[in-house]
């Protein structure tokens, strides 16, 4: 089993709440890592037609059957069962009885945010971090983890990765869209996800997205908003602070994991990556993801943005640190050269401060002495255990 770095914020939070929440995409590794910590547990799961129909028939009988609770998995099919779940934590003094899985978010929450609120602790689990795959695969370039992706079934034998993705895309779209609305043409649906992946690390224009899928913007909203609580894609929010200028206030687009944005984008292995035109894109997607994971294995909540001007003048990243903002530029070269200062100066010189890191594809780090670090892409998870 591949070593997750979320594992001790797990086992915190089973320290200090009744209930804890595993929540992430299909295939990240929940159930793994869930059944690996809490070895003792009975193991439940709502994917199984027989238990989950007993659950729903007789939830109080079927909770009798673990007084020293257990592992649900996929929870959101039974969100009537989280009622009856609440006596029981509220009578019980043990905490971490019950822990809960479920790879669609916006379910999940509101079933729990009714019943539990107060009593679970959260915590997100994405597919792997650069760090987790470097431990295991040290030799794959960055354009091979970008296409290969981060979803721990692909590093656990010989896999077929296009096959996979290809099946993966599938289940979604047949499985999981169907449990969240009612989308009755599929064929154009999947032409919308298409689409978005071809918008990675662009801004969000929903009229334009509307007029080529040929539907209108309620629907687009909608659309992204079943990708968003699926754990497909996530938007990236710009900052607002605008020193007196105009900024930028629609979101960016990022998938949540590139091998399956490259999966849509038709890319057919990791070769084609290097003189691809989206290869920028999926290596900034690559490097906010897994700063966004960083955070998420703490337990925490999301606190990336990023900055423009009305004028082009761009942070790839901002880390909101409360009293602090760390800008962070992202190159895919392998060459630093100086136009890979030009953002970070401007900023600086604008916000009155010094520093900023650069993440690049390269493999030296350079400490500059206008405070800027260089860092390369797969030593991020120094830098994000350090600022995240």
């Amino acid at each position: 089993m591949i070593q997750r770095e979320a594992e001790k914020e797990i086992i915190l939070l089973a320290s200090q709440f009744k209930a804890v929440a595993v929540i992430g995409p299909r295939q990240s590794g929940k159930t793994t890592l869930v059944r690996h910590i809490f070895k003792n547990k009975a193991y439940v799961n709502f994917e199984n037609p027989d238990v989950r129909l007993y659950a729903l028939e007789d939830p109080r009988g079927f909770l009798a059957n673990y007084p020293n609770g257990a592992v649900l998995d996929e929870a959101q099919r039974v969100p009537e069962l989280f009622s009856y779940l609440q006596q029981i934590l509220d009578e019980s003094a043990a905490n971490g009885m019950f822990i809960i899985t479920g790879s669609n978010n916006f379910l999940l929450q509101e079933s729990i945010s009714q019943s539990l609120a107060g009593r679970v602790g959260y915590l997100n689990l994405l597919p792997l971090t650069l760090n987790e795959i470097k431990i295991i695969d040290k030799e794959s370039s960055s354009n091979e983890i970008i296409f290969k992706g981060f979803y721990p079934s692909l590093y656990s034998g010989k896999m077929d990765t296009t096959l996979w993705y290809a099946n993966y895309i599938r289940t979604y779209i047949e499985r999981d869209v169907r449990l969240l609305k009612n989308i009755t043409n599929l064929v154009t649906f999947e032409r919308f996800v298409k689409l978005c992946a071809g918008r990675i690390g662009q801004l969000l224009n929903m009229n334009s997205l509307a007029v080529e899928v040929g539907v209108d913007t309620k629907t687009i909203g909608a659309w992204i908003g079943v990708l968003e609580t699926s754990f497909v894609l996530f938007r990236l929010q710009p900052h607002h602070k605008n020193f007196n200028k105009r900024v930028v206030k629609m979101p960016k687009l990022y998938f949540y994991d590139t091998g399956l944005a490259s999966a849509l984008l038709g890319v057919q292995n990791s070769n084609q990556l290097e003189l691809h035109p989206f290869k920028g894109v999926l290596f900034e997607n690559m490097v906010i993801v897994d700063l966004l994971k960083t955070r998420f294995n703490k337990a925490k909540t999301n606190n990336l943005y990023f900055w423009r001007d009305n004028t082009g003048n761009e942070i790839d990243l901002l880390i909101d640190k409360g009293l602090e903002m760390i800008p962070i530029e992202i190159k895919s070269g392998q060459t630093i050269t100086n136009d890979y200062f030009k953002g970070l100066l401007y900023w600086n010189k604008l916000a009155k401060t010094e520093g900023g890191y650069i993440i690049y594809g390269g493999n030296s780090i350079q400490k500059r002495s206008n405070a800027i670090t260089v860092m390369p892409y797969n030593l991020i998870n120094t830098l994000g255990n350090e600022i995240v």
